[in-house]
C-alpha cells in the first residue's frame, strides 16, 4: 500500500510547485469556471479534510490568510496520517488513488491560472486516465465534471486524462 501512498506525494509535489508559482496571484480564474485559484486550493484542502484526515482524527491547525502555509500543513499532515502500518487499507487506497488524480488534474488548473507551463506526472496521468475510464459513468453522474473534451487519439495521456475530465488541454486564462 506504500506505493498509493508515495504516488500521492508525487502528486502533492506537483501541487506544492503550482502552490508556489500563484503567489500573489489568488484571485486568478481557473478551468473551474466557479473557482478562483484560491477557492481550488481550498477545494483541494477540503477534501483530503473530510475524505481523509477527518476520518483519521488528523486537526492540523492552519492559518487563515497564507495559502502556502495552509497547503504545506495539509500535506504534512496527509502523509503523515497514512504514515502508520495499516492505516492504508484496500477500500482507504482506492480513497488516496482516487484523490492523487484530483491533486494532478488540479495542478494542471492552478498552474494554467497562474500561467506557468506544467508537465504532470506521465505515469500518474496513465494511472488516473485507466481509472477514470473504468468510472466514466460514475464521473458523469456525480455532476461535479464538466463533459469530456474530445481529444484526437494520439494526444499525450495527459491531454486525455485532463479531457476525460472536462478539461481543454488547450485552456488559457482570459488576457
Amino acid at each position: 500500500m506504500g506505493d498509493v501512498v508515495e504516488a500521492h506525494r508525487r502528486a502533492f509535489d506537483g501541487f506544492t510547485r503550482a502552490v508556489a508559482a500563484a503567489e500573489g496571484r489568488w484571485g486568478s480564474p481557473t478551468p473551474c469556471t466557479e473557482w478562483d485559484a484560491r477557492a481550488l486550493l481550498e477545494h483541494v484542502i477540503g477534501f483530503h479534510d473530510v475524505l481523509l484526515l477527518r476520518p483519521l482524527d488528523a486537526k492540523p491547525t492552519r492559518p487563515k490568510d497564507d495559502p502556502a502555509a495552509r497547503w504545506a500543513i495539509t500535506v504534512d499532515a496527509v502523509l503523515c496520517a497514512l504514515a502508520p502500518p495499516g492505516v492504508v487499507d484496500a477500500e482507504r487506497s482506492s480513497l488516496v488513488g482516487v484523490l492523487t488524480t484530483d491533486v494532478l488534474v488540479h495542478t494542471w488548473d492552478l498552474s494554467r491560472a497562474v500561467g506557468t507551463d506544467v508537465r504532470l506526472d506521465p505515469e500518474l496521468c496513465a494511472v488516473g486516465l485507466e481509472r477514470a475510464r473504468a468510472n466514466v459513468g460514475r464521473l458523469a453522474a456525480s455532476g461535479m465534471f464538466g463533459a469530456p473534451v474530445p481529444v484526437d487519439d494520439a494526444s499525450p495521456v495527459e491531454a486525455k486524462l485532463l479531457a476525460i475530465f472536462g478539461r481543454d488541454p488547450e485552456w488559457a486564462p482570459p488576457s
